[in-house]
């Protein structure tokens, strides 16, 4: 029988969605080198590291999840990205950003909401 999807699920969904947010902030970081410069390299390779082991961590999230539940939750990756920028990057938040950002959420949530685990899952 499937399981319905529970807080740890959900964080667990994130934390594969924080990885890859974290390729953005490596690829702005890149982006402010000059092209194959050492700065340049350094973060490319970074963002290369980060995307790979993100690839790992998806596959093992789409084992896990629904593929449209997943997917849902790959949308995060706008706010974690807007929040990266403002902490990171010093980049202000517009209401019109933090609009779509909670309209993201709240697709989230909706798909999260009587969604259950696949097939393959024990807990």
């Amino acid at each position: 029988m499937k399981k319905r999807i529970n807080l740890t699920d959900i964080l667990l969904l994130q934390s594969a969605v924080v990885v890859y947010s974290l390729s953005t902030v490596a690829a702005n970081l890149a982006s402010k080198y000059e092209f194959l410069s050492t700065g340049y390299l350094l973060f490319f390779g970074l963002e290369f590291i980060i995307l790979a082991a993100y690839a790992l961590i998806w596959q093992q999230m789409i084992k896990r999840f629904q593929l449209s539940v997943a997917y849902a939750n790959k949308a995060m990756t706008l706010m974690w990205s807007m929040l990266w920028n403002f902490i990171i990057f010093s980049q202000g938040i517009t209401p019109f950003k933090v609009v779509g950002v909670v309209l993201v959420v709240i697709g989230v949530v909706i798909m999260n909401t009587g969604a259950v685990k696949g097939e393959g899952e024990d807990d």
